[in-house]
């Protein structure tokens, strides 16, 4: 809330209905800012949520941090009193509202530190999606200033005394332990900013988590990358708002350089979407420290079975991480690598995921490490190939593979003999089901099994270069014979009249492989063209509904402006005009933009696929990553 010369309203929330709303009549959504502008004839608030997500800098990258800012200044040339409000409730620290939390009120010379996390701390404690986090401690923080006041109690109490005009109540509410529906305990700042004239007058406050302990990797419990070195919550928060200034001008820098590149890419509408996607795909993913202290990064398969290191989740997400740089893709490819290599995978494939997050105890999905029922064999042996070739062209060399040559050799194998046409199983696209003979994923193969040519010709291998890059050709060569279909390719070999989006088709052009000529992705594309909805291109034949991350790979095959942002610019207008109001989807429905399912998942990722495709900028973006030693540990040696 703002109070304006004693009259209190509203900036976010429908409450308390009593305080009208300030009109809000901007928004801008970045890369790490969302900016609000709120305004009357009197003043205007610019009302930011600031999360520095910098890849250059790990430990900024890490830290749990968002600060919550203000600028007000005058609009009618008179001078006003300002007041502010904010307010953080129990709800952020609890899964359920009954659980019953405590809070803790710290002071130290330079910050003031408000803290509310359950009773009970069961940490690590819980598994699964549709859960929220019940361990660590919520933090309301703001710098130690005399204009500043805050509080701990209940909610609504707490909101009415600013409303009134009164000072917030000391001390802060006893009554605790108590549920977090039990009168909504919640911490509050009011910030007192004075008369206000037209210069702007600026304040800033800490959002924060602190979740102790993050991830649980075969048995090891693994801290925050930013906690790696012992520091704490109060120390962190002195450092964030100490060093705003700077970290807001490496913000703003970095939202303004990113934007920039991708509309001279792609045009407005998908610089709006990289806005949106880097986010979520950095909010779906968790930093953490190996034994040796080194980044390891693991998503979380939000609004699905919430699965942890799903490799089709971190294929379609890699590309904004192999963007900035080898050590963030190295990162999220450790984890699932060394898994593979532990005495725990017992397969010739690669593994489809590490557990249900947040613990990474082993895969659970199809028959999890028993079995290979309703695995993804063909499907995760090409993405990991694929990606960690990608890390070598990113690195310019392939000593991350050599590390993994036995593993990744065995995946060719593998992919040699059920690559070319793959038997009926699941690729990533699983909730349509099995699919026997699926021309996108013999596409994928074929690509894997270049790429893994192209790792061996890096690595002085030259024969096994030389032979799997003559059986990729080979069946590039067979793949246009066996899936043409007149005008386009088919959805599988076996089924004329049909047709699908071949987005896996993007490596080769991405990774320089040069498998199958330019002629098949021109004439994909002229089809796709053809056969578009009002809000994109459908995934296949069977179905309206599409992947919002495939479709961005599938407008970048042949590499022109034009495709690219006839198939694209569709899912900008899906974005601005879809009825729900949820976090972007990445499956909906081409002819009403209405939500099919799924939300809030780092597979949106996939949309830096077109900065990849330039190589140049993706060159300049990758020297200015994070860059660790990169002595990873090894997999934790735990039993089944």
């Amino acid at each position: 809330m703002v109070r304006l010369d004693g009259i209190p309203y509203r900036l976010l929330g429908p409450e308390p209905k009593e305080a009208p709303a300030l009109e809000q009549v901007q928004l801008e959504v970045l890369p790490t800012r969302t900016v609000g502008t709120f305004q009357n004839e009197q003043i205007q608030v610019l009302f930011s949520f600031i999360s520095p997500l910098l890849p250059q800098n790990l430990d900024l990258l890490s830290r749990p941090v968002t600060y919550v800012t203000w600028q007000v200044r005058s609009l009618d040339g008179q001078k006003h009193r300002v007041s502010l409000y904010f307010e953080a409730s129990a709800e952020l620290a609890v899964n359920t509202p009954e659980q019953e939390v405590v809070w803790h009120h710290e002071k130290t010379a330079k910050v003031e530190l408000l803290r509310m996390g359950t009773k009970e701390q069961g940490i690590l404690g819980k598994k699964g999606d549709d859960l929220r986090i019940d361990w660590g401690y919520a933090y309301l923080c703001a710098p130690m200033e005399k204009d500043v006041q805050s509080a701990i109690g209940d909610a609504l109490f707490l909101r009415q005394e600013f409303m009134a005009g009164h000072p917030l109540p000391k001390p802060d509410d006893t009554r605790q332990p108590r549920a977090a529906n039990d009168g909504w305990p919640a911490m509050a700042l009011a910030l007192h900013l004075g008369a206000i004239g037209k210069d702007p007058v600026s304040h800033r406050a800490l959002l924060a988590y602190d979740d102790l302990y993050s991830i649980n990797y075969l048995g090891r419990l693994l801290r925050p990358y930013w906690r790696r070195t012992g520091i704490e919550m109060a120390e962190l928060a002195a450092g964030a708002l100490r060093n705003f200034g700077a970290t807001m001008n490496q913000c703003e820098a970095f939202d303004r350089q990113l934007l920039q590149d991708c509309a001279s890419l792609g045009g407005e509408k998908y610089a709006r979407l990289v806005a949106l996607a880097y986010r979520q795909t950095m909010a779906g993913n968790k930093l953490v420290a190996d034994d040796n202290g080194e980044p390891l990064l693991f998503p979380k398969e939000n609004f699905s079975n919430g699965c942890i290191g799903t490799v089709d989740v971190t294929y379609p997400m890699g590309p904004l991480f192999l963007f900035f740089g080898p050590t963030l893709a190295k990162a999220m490819l450790v984890p699932v690598l060394n898994y593979a290599e532990s005495p725990r995978w017992l397969f010739p494939f690669a593994p489809h995921d590490l557990g249900t997050y947040p613990l990474a105890t082993g895969q659970v999905y199809g028959g999890g490490e028993r079995s290979d029922i309703n695995q993804m064999p063909v499907e995760e042996s090409g993405n990991l190939l694929l990606l960690v070739a990608a890390v070598a062209r990113s690195e310019g060399k392939a000593e991350f593979a050599q590390r993994y040559w036995t593993t990744l050799t065995h995946w060719a194998e593998y992919l040699r003999s059920k690559g070319l046409d793959p038997e009926n199983q699941l690729c990533t696209d699983d909730f349509a089901g099995h699919l026997a003979h699926n021309v996108n994923l013999s596409a994928k193969a074929i690509l894997a099994l270049g790429a893994y040519a192209r790792l061996g010709e890096m690595l002085g291998k030259a024969e096994e270069a030389k032979t799997y890059r003559a059986l990729a050709e080979a069946y590039a060569v067979r793949w246009q014979q066996m899936a043409d279909d007149g005008d386009h390719y088919r959805l599988a070999f076996d089924k004329p009249g049909t047709w699908s989006q071949k987005y896996n088709l993007v490596w080769d052009r991405i990774l320089g492989l040069n498998l199958f000529p330019p002629e098949v992705a021109r004439k994909e594309m002229a089809y796709y063209r053809k056969n578009q909805n009002r809000y994109g291109l459908p995934l296949d034949n069977r179905e309206k509904y599409t992947k919002l991350d495939w479709i961005v790979w599938t407008a970048s095959l042949t590499g022109l402006r034009e495709d690219f942002e006839a198939l694209v610019d569709p899912v900008g207008d899906f974005l601005q005009n879809t009825p729900h109001r949820v976090p972007m989807t990445d499956w909906y429905w081409t002819h009403t933009g209405e939500l099919k399912g799924f939300q809030a998942r780092p597979v949106v990722g996939g949309v830096f696929i077109r900065l990849l495709d330039d190589q140049g900028l993706w060159l300049k973006w990758s020297a200015q990553g994070a860059r660790t030693k990169g002595n990873w540990a090894p997999a934790p040696a735990v039993s089944q």
